[in-house]
């Protein structure tokens, strides 16, 4: 540890971060010291050369820009997970600062030539295809990142990411301030009937925290959803999703907080950007790194899957307004009915509740699961660890093979206030060759589902619900993809340089293992007696599998064909309002229309703070990919060889998660499956198959 590390822990890149000891007035030293390091050395590697070659140019380069990201790495997830008004004021003051960095560096001409140089030179040849792609991905990057506009537009194009990168933060920032400023306080237990005990006790534990009578309930997912599934008083339902729905928008009664406009700009932005590129629009800027070659494409990939997802949607809507009006006495279903009303609908087709289900999940025996799975899979193990952490629920693992360490995550898996809602895994560091060995990948995998209960003085264990369980193992496939890489170079090792549409894969194969009788029985035990999960009760699980998943379906082409229109076709200076075009996608693909005061747009991070902008198809898209993969281990357990099914575990490995972004997606998916992916398997595996 060098004398600054000693002083200020941000730039201690020694091992794992020292999140004990980090501090907001740590930030804006440590960035000021780490740009200007990195500007030295940008400095240094602008000058002419005799030879461009990897180790005195893009080795350097790597070292300086690894140490800078790192540090702005753990304050981006700091922030995420635990917001406070210091911590935000101090992303806020070096966001400018990085993103103005990271635009330069994108558009110097000088560092672009000598790729070009090291791309025809004479050691070309002799570098490994890691390398070679890593070369290839930095001169698209350039591209992309307007190295070839002049100089005037340069200025522009950096003044474009500045803008946006602050609107994102904001967009994100005014999310996360109105779900934390909301509270629904009731007092008459009876207003809760149909809510069951443990969401009663977790918003009877919040109410006391604050001193309050009676129950406490918030907008972050664990806290809202129960109502909107379990209430019977059918107002408490509209109470609390007309406030979902309406936050960060103009309705949510708080205007500092509305995205709206933020939207508006962004869009703007995007336009402009693509404009100087010298592309038509934003989506094909988008897609440029992706699998997809088209927003055309993507379009008709989606609109594809909505014609053949429609009359199971048709279907599944039919059903529930018979049932709500026949059964319910609900003449007229709304937005805040259709939860509940699906809910009392599974539970008499299927004589089971998520609730009865939710008691057999416990946090402990949910992981030791998924780890016996991950170790049986991939032959691995995984073991308790210790590191620093930011919040005392946070735990810590390390994976072996061999004996050997391979990678460490940390699990945050509790919502809270001042933690981002959703669920997401992110890189702490990546894997690399250096020179005393191999640095090893650590990641972050973080959720929000509820705490663990604490009743009279005593905690009881979180207990997770199935879609919990389903979101636990598709971030943990995201984390598999980063930690069992077997590539040294970082800017292709893991997830780096990986399609954005296709890196959803191992997230989602991950998923289909949470319906499988053999893994289930590993990882389920009730409460209250420990017994496993019955048979009977998986039985019913596997039938109501794909209930509702037309409905599903539609929804998420829903979004993923809004995303694309407002960056393919929509004009951001034109008439038409953001909310114009979710109109017109609604009515030419949805069966079910949200009432007008839905804001779901002011709250879609996805596209506006994540990253999925032009991209959130990239779901679906992987899906297919998915789906197709998982189909290989169906056909190796239908042989009823663990042999054949250990082999295609460590093919899969091999192939998909060892090989990170070193070569193209596809390519990986052809190795590994033999052939082109087909959507057959998504199909049959949502129960629309032909």
């Amino acid at each position: 540890m060098n004398a600054n590390a000693s002083l200020n822990p941000l730039l201690d890149f020694s091992d794992l971060p020292r999140f004990d000891a980090i501090k907001p007035g740590h930030v804006t030293p440590a960035i000021d010291m780490l740009l200007e390091q990195n500007r030295a050395v940008v400095g240094q590697l602008e000058a002419p050369m005799q030879q461009v070659r990897w180790n005195n140019f893009v080795e350097p380069l790597e070292d300086a820009t690894e140490k800078l990201g790192r540090a702005w790495g753990i304050v981006g997830h700091l922030n995420a997970v635990m917001d406070t008004p210091e911590l935000r004021a101090a992303y806020n003051e070096n966001l400018p600062k990085i993103t103005e960095f990271w635009t330069a560096l994108s558009q110097n001409l000088a560092l672009f030539e000598k790729y070009k140089a090291l791309k025809t030179g004479a050691d070309y040849a002799t570098l490994s295809p890691a390398r070679k792609k890593i070369v290839e991905n930095a001169l698209r990057d350039f591209r992309l990142g307007g190295a070839e506009l002049p100089d005037d537009k340069k200025v522009r194009f950096a003044d474009i990411q500045e803008k946006h990168a602050a609107l994102t933060t904001k967009f994100s920032e005014n999310v996360l301030d109105a779900t934390n400023d909301y509270a629904l306080f009731i007092e008459d237990e009876s207003q809760l009937s149909g809510l069951p005990d443990d969401a009663k006790q977790a918003a009877r534990a919040t109410a006391e925290k604050e001193s309050r009578p009676g129950f406490k309930f918030t907008l972050h997912f664990p806290s809202y959803f129960p109502i909107l599934q379990f209430a019977d008083d059918r107002a408490l339902r509209e109470t609390i999703y007309r406030a979902n729905v309406t936050k960060a928008s103009e309705l949510g009664g708080k205007p500092e907080w509305d995205n709206t406009q933020n939207i508006a700009e962004m869009l703007k932005l995007r336009d402009e950007e693509s404009g100087l590129l010298g592309y038509k629009n934003f989506a094909e800027v988008s897609l440029v790194p992706k699998m997809a070659q088209t927003p055309e494409q993507v379009i008709q990939f989606l609109q594809d899957l909505a014609r053949r997802a429609r009359p199971f949607a048709e279907n599944d809507l039919a059903e529930l307004r018979a049932f709500a009006k026949n059964e319910l006495g609900i003449a007229a279903l709304e937005a805040w009915d259709i939860a509940y009303a699906s809910e009392k609908l599974r539970e008499r087709r299927y004589a089971f509740s998520e609730q009865e289900v939710k008691q057999y999940f416990p946090e402990s025996k949910v992981i030791d699961g998924l780890f016996h799975l991950v170790q049986t899979l991939f032959s691995v193990e995984i073991k308790p660890d210790a590191a620093a952490a930011w919040h005392k629920d946070v735990k810590f693992f390390r994976i072996e093979k061999n004996g050997q360490l391979v990678g460490q995550f940390y699990l945050d898996l509790y919502a809270r206030s001042g933690k981002r809602g959703g669920a997401w895994m992110d890189d702490a560091r990546g894997r690399r060759h250096l020179m005393h060995g191999i640095q090893t990948p650590v990641a972050y995998l973080t959720c929000n589902f509820t705490e663990p209960a604490v009743i009279d003085g005593k905690a009881k264990p979180a207990l997770f619900t199935h879609d919990e369980v389903i979101t636990l193992f598709h971030e943990f496939g995201h984390g598999l993809h980063h930690m069992l890489t077997q590539i040294d170079e970082l800017g292709v090792s893991g997830i780096s340089g990986v399609e954005w549409d296709a890196v959803e894969l191992p997230s989602q194969f991950m998923e289909n293992f949470c319906w499988e009788w053999d893994v289930l029985q590993h990882m389920t035990a009730h409460i209250d007696t420990g017994e496993p999960l019955p048979r009977g009760l998986f039985d019913k699980m596997t039938a109501a599998k794909n209930f509702q998943s037309g409905l599903q379906t539609l929804r998420q082409v829903e979004f993923s064909l809004f995303d694309m229109h407002l960056h393919y076709d929509h004009d951001p200076y034109g008439g038409k309002t953001v909310q114009e075009v979710l109109n017109e996608v609604r009515h030419q693909v949805a069966v079910l229309i949200p009432p007008a005061f839905n804001r779901f747009q002011n709250s879609f991070g996805h596209i506006f703070a994540g990253g999925y902008a032009a991209g959130y198809y990239s779901y679906k898209w992987a899906e297919v990919l998915s789906a197709d993969a998982y189909s290989a281990f169906e056909e190796a357990g239908a042989a009823g060889d663990r042999i054949r099914l250990a082999e295609t575990g460590l093919k899969f490995q091999t192939e998909i998660l060892a090989v990170g972004g070193s070569r193209p997606a596809i390519d990986s998916f052809k190795a590994f499956r033999g052939r082109e992916p087909t959507i057959d398997a998504l199909l049959r595996h949502n129960g629309m198959a032909s």
